[in-house]
């Protein structure tokens, strides 16, 4: 626990004029900044309605007080909040006067960071207090509540509590080498480590789809010229975005329109066709195209010979997921339809009809994790994620050295696996990383 000797001050609730307007402070000097504005002694969980007073004795206006003494508040320290009319001058002289009273203005988040600081909070908690503000849908407001109750952090801590036991077992087939018995080769070592792989995996998923709950599915349409890529934009946004002609290549830029399917949002980007040319925009329209390829989530390959494109599906990274959708259906008389072929997904639709929309909207919504599989879902962020593959990488790594009997690197895996695991929660930590994630929270909070 860490104590903040400074009391700080902020509006917590959003710009603008509005019915009421809450003030909050947080520090020591809490009590003392109410008694003198209210001229009240503030009971602790208790609504005071009373006047708020400025420097001359002149009332500023007329409101509720409620005071949380520590450590029963939100920042673990003395907590004041005033509940004053709506007016943004109000709200701006009742801030500026507790301020003049002892409080400092409060950096983005540092609300939210004292909590974190003071033990309230763990860091998956503090973030998620920032996804429930920004959820943009039911699904992302119900995943972030459930990070901020815990789940995810109570999932990292079996893990990190596994990872502990791991290395206790390691440590001492380590500090007792004269021992016959071979630790290293121990078949309860390799199902711990086994187990441990297995419960990280899961958890790597479900995190990757709480950050599409949180983030949305970054879908890019790619595919030669005139494939209909703008015509399946359009489609699937209900809107005339983009122009589409008989003529290839008539687009050049990259467009982009954000669409909602089943609470998920979704960032559809159509791109120039991908083709060999000699006209330079149309080489900047293929060169913008390919940097959106390499931070897609979904690939949308627009084909109407999928023999012949399959080279384009060479340019598609590692971790995108590819849709090859075999559009003009309305040409060829085949019927709209799903097939699934080894590691491919198959799409036959018209996108100038309609036919097979329904297939692939149904297609993203899976792929982002709603459904059945989005039933508990938390949400996470891409540090996340980032975080819980290195763990991966290092447990993988560990493996490796127990079957060369290397046993003290090894250990040295394990200890970086359980650094990162740890760096979720917050139990390792640096002062840059909470600079970082505090910086992008609102002020008041």
């Amino acid at each position: 626990m860490r104590a903040a000797s400074a009391t700080i001050a902020a509006i917590a609730t959003p710009p603008g004029a509005g019915g009421i307007g809450i003030v909050r402070v947080s520090g020591p000097r809490a009590r003392a900044i109410a008694r003198a504005l209210t001229r009240r002694r503030p009971r602790p969980r208790v609504f005071h309605f009373c006047t708020f007073y400025d420097a001359a004795g002149a009332p500023l206006d007329r409101g509720l007080m409620v005071y949380f003494a520590a450590p029963h508040s939100f920042t673990g320290e003395d907590v004041l909040e005033l509940h004053a009319h709506g007016s943004p001058i109000v709200l701006q002289l009742l801030l500026a006067r507790v301020c003049a009273l002892g409080a400092r203005p409060a950096r983005p988040g540092e609300f939210s960071e004292r909590a974190f600081l003071n033990g309230k909070l763990d860091l998956v908690q503090a973030e998620a207090v920032a996804d429930l503000i920004a959820a943009g849908s039911e699904a992302a407001a119900r995943a972030a509540l459930r990070s901020l109750e815990g789940e995810f952090s109570a999932r990292v801590q079996g893990l990190f509590a596994a990872l502990v036991r791991l290395r206790a077992w390691l440590e001492a087939a380590l500090d007792f080498p004269e021992e016959e018995i071979d630790f290293l080769g121990a078949p309860e070592l390799g199902a711990e480590l086994a187990a441990l792989r297995g419960a990280l995996a899961d958890l790597l998923a479900a995190a990757r789809r709480g950050v599409v709950l949180r983030d949305g599915l970054h879908a890019v349409i790619v595919g030669a010229p005139n494939a209909g890529k703008s015509s399946l934009l359009n489609a699937l946004a209900q809107s005339e975005r983009a122009i589409v002609t008989a003529l290839p290549g008539t687009t050049r830029d990259v467009l982009r329109e954000s669409v909602t399917l089943d609470g998920i949002a979704l960032t559809l980007v159509d791109t120039a066709g991908l083709r060999d040319s000699a006209d330079p925009i149309e080489q900047e329209g293929m060169r913008r195209a390919r940097a959106e390829l390499a931070r897609a989530d979904v690939v949308l390959l627009v084909t109407e010979d999928g023999e012949a494109d399959r080279a384009l599906l060479g340019e598609v990274p590692a971790g995108a997921t590819r849709l090859i959708v075999h559009n003009k259906i309305d040409r060829s008389g085949e019927p709209a339809r799903v097939e699934r072929r080894d590691d491919e997904v198959h799409l036959y639709i018209s996108a100038q009809r309609g036919d097979g929309l329904d297939l692939l909207r149904g297609e993203l919504v899976r792929l982002a994790g709603r459904g059945e599989a989005a039933e508990g879902a938390f949400s996470a962020r891409a540090r996340h994620v980032q975080a819980l593959e290195r763990v991966a990488a290092c447990l993988a790594a560990a493996e490796r050295r127990l079957g060369e009997r290397a046993g003290e690197l090894a250990a040295e895996e394990l200890r970086l696996a359980q650094q990162a695991l740890g760096e979720i929660t917050g139990e390792f930590r640096s002062d840059d990383l909470l600079g970082a994630i505090f910086a992008t929270f609102c002020i008041g909070k």
